[in-house]
C-alpha cells in the first residue's frame, strides 16, 4: 500500500515516536482509533518490532502494511530528510547529538512509557498526592507533594519534556495537538493487586505545558473520624451534630487542608441502610459505597445550584454539596437545611467565624444563616514527626516570641532519614477550630454584628483557635513548632 491511497497523518501523533525510532523501525503513525493506534509498517515485519512500537507508543498498535520504499519517503515527508551525523560543542565543552533521543525500551534515556511509570509509580510508593511536571527553557522539572510539600524528585531534557508531555496526556485522552487551552482528564493505573485514579490538569505556560497529576489513593484515605486528629471532646460534639435531622454543617480552610477527607469520613459515619446520603461534588475524588455521587458538569449546565435542585427531588436525608460557590448555590443550600435536610459543604475561608460573614457576603439573610448553621469547622493539616528520627530542639527566641512562650521548653523535630525520604515528616494530622452554633451566637448572627464581635462571642464560649489547637498536637510532641506556626 503506498501513502497516497491513505488518508491525512494525524500530526498529533508523530509526537510519541521520535524521527530516529520511526526510521530504525520503519514506522509511521496515522491515526488513532478508539484506544488503538494504527502503524504503517514495511511489509513483512516481524511480530517482535511490533511488539516494541506498542511498548514505546504505550498503547496497543495495528499495523496497515506499506511498501518500504514508499513508507520511507512517507517518513522524511512528515519528519523532514534525515540530518547528517554531527554534533554541537556545547558551553562546557562536551558534545550533544543534534538528533533527540530514541525513547525505545533499552535506550539509556528510557522511552517515554517507561519515564512516565517510573514517575507514577514512585509517587504513589512514597505517597505522594501530587505529582508536578513543568517544563522550563532549558529543563523540565518534576516535583512531588509529600505531606503537603512540594519536593523536586527529577529532571529531564528540554528533548525528552515534549514526549512525557504528550504521553501524559494520551493517557489521560486530552488532545495532544490542543497547547493553547487548559485540559483535564483522568487516568486510571494499577500498582499491584488495586487500582488507583488520577486526575490530570494541563496549563499553558511559556515554555510548554504544565501538568499536575492529583493522585487518588484509596488506601490513604483515612474515613474514621477518630483518626482525624480530633480532640476528644470537639469529636463527640461533631459526632452529636451529625444526629441532628436538618441543618447546615459547613467546613471551611483553604485547598488541600483536608475538608474532603473530612467530609467523607462524616458521610461514613452516618451511612446506613435506612438513610439516603446524595452527593455533588467537582470532582468526585473517592467513590463510597452505599452512597450516591454525582459531579459537576457546567459544559452542559449542571452546575451546583442546577444539580443541588435535582437532588431535592430525590428525596435526600443527607446531602453534601462539594463546596459553595455562589449565592444562588448558598440560597438553595440553606432552603434545604431549613426544610428537613442535614447539608454538608465546604467554604473558603481562613477561621470559623469568617464563615458566617462570607454567607452574608453572598447575599444570604443573617437570620437564615442563624436559623440554619449549626456548626462550622475550619481545619488545617500539619505533618507529623517521623518516629524514626525524632529529635528534641529548644524553641527559637523568634518562636517563643510569636507564640508568647515564657521558657525555651524542648520541642520534636525530626532530622530527616529514609523512613521519611529525608524529610523529618511521615503523614499528617488535622487540627481543627470548632465553632456550634449556640449560647447566644446564633442571635448575634441574627442581629449581624460585626466580624470581631463575633470572634469575640466565640472565644468566650470556649473556641479553641488553630494555632492553639497546633501548640497542643506540637506540645504532645505530634509536630514541631515549625509546622504549627507554617500553617495556622
Amino acid at each position: 500500500m503506498s501513502p497516497s491511497s491513505e488518508p491525512a497523518i494525524d500530526p498529533r501523533l508523530i509526537q510519541l515516536l521520535p524521527a530516529q525510532s520511526a526510521r530504525e523501525f520503519l514506522a509511521l503513525p496515522l491515526r488513532k482509533e478508539g484506544q488503538v493506534i494504527v502503524l504503517a509498517m514495511r511489509e513483512g515485519h516481524d511480530l517482535e518490532t511490533e511488539a516494541d512500537l506498542a511498548f514505546v507508543l504505550g498503547a496497543p498498535v495495528r499495523v496497515e502494511p506499506w511498501e518500504k520504499d514508499a513508507l520511507r519517503e512517507a517518513i522524511d515527508e512528515v519528519y523532514g530528510a534525515e540530518p547528517e551525523p554531527s554534533a554541537l560543542i556545547t558551553a562546557n565543552g562536551t558534545e550533544e547529538e543534534k538528533e533527540a533521543p530514541s525513547f525505545l525500551p533499552n535506550a539509556s534515556s528510557g522511552s517515554a512509557v517507561s519515564v512516565v511509570n517510573d514517575l507514577v509509580s514512585r509517587a504513589i510508593k512514597t505517597g505522594a498526592s501530587d505529582i508536578h511536571i513543568e517544563p522550563y527553557e532549558k529543563f523540565l522539572r518534576v516535583r512531588y507533594r509529600l505531606d503537603g510539600v512540594l519536593h523536586e524528585v527529577q529532571r529531564l531534557s528540554p528533548l525528552e519534556s515534549k514526549a512525557v508531555i504528550s504521553r501524559v496526556k494520551i493517557m489521560a485522552d486530552l488532545d495532544i495537538a490542543e497547547k493553547r487551552r487548559p485540559q483535564d482528564g483522568r487516568i486510571r493505573v494499577k500498582e499491584g493487586d488495586r487500582f488507583i485514579d488520577i486526575r490530570v490538569s494541563s496549563l499553558p505556560t511559556d515554555f510548554g505545558e504544565k501538568l499536575v497529576l492529583r493522585i487518588l489513593d484509596k488506601n490513604q484515605l483515612n474515613l474514621d473520624l477518630e483518626k482525624l486528629g480530633f480532640e476528644a471532646t470537639d469529636l463527640k460534639l461533631f459526632q452529636r451534630t451529625l444526629k441532628l435531622p436538618y441543618g447546615m454543617i459547613l467546613v471551611t480552610g483553604p485547598t488541600g487542608s483536608g475538608k474532603t477527607t473530612t467530609l467523607y469520613a462524616a458521610l461514613n459515619a452516618i451511612n446506613r441502610q435506612e438513610v439516603n446520603i446524595t452527593t455533588i461534588e467537582d470532582p468526585i475524588e473517592y467513590n463510597l459505597p452505599g452512597i450516591n455521587q454525582t459531579h459537576v458538569r457546567s459544559d452542559i449546565g449542571v452546575t451546583f445550584a442546577a444539580a443541588l435542585r435535582s437532588i431535592l427531588r430525590q428525596d435526600p436525608n443527607v446531602i453534601m454539596v462539594g463546596e459553595i460557590r455562589d449565592g444562588e448555590t448558598a440560597e438553595i443550600a440553606i432552603r434545604a437545611a431549613l426544610t428537613g435536610h442535614l447539608v454538608l459543604s465546604t467554604l473558603h475561608t481562613n477561621d470559623a467565624p469568617s464563615a458566617i460573614t462570607r454567607l452574608t457576603d453572598m447575599g444570604i439573610e443573617p437570620f437564615l444563616v442563624a436559623a440554619s448553621v449549626k456548626m462550622i469547622l475550619a481545619q488545617r493539616l500539619l505533618r507529623r514527626i517521623c518516629p524514626e528520627c525524632k529529635t528534641v530542639a529548644d524553641a527559637t527566641s523568634e518562636q517563643r516570641e510569636e507564640i508568647a512562650l515564657k521558657s525555651s521548653r524542648g520541642f520534636v523535630n525530626g532530622i530527616g532519614c529514609p523512613s521519611c525520604n529525608g524529610t523529618g515528616y511521615r503523614g499528617r494530622t488535622a487540627v481543627y477550630e470548632m465553632l456550634p452554633i449556640q449560647n447566644g451566637l446564633s442571635d448575634m448572627i441574627s442581629r449581624g454584628v460585626t466580624l470581631g464581635e463575633m470572634r469575640a462571642k466565640a472565644e468566650a464560649n470556649g473556641l479553641t483557635t488553630l494555632r492553639q489547637a497546633g501548640l497542643k498536637k506540637a506540645l504532645a510532641c505530634e509536630t514541631s513548632l515549625k509546622e504549627v506556626l507554617r500553617e495556622t
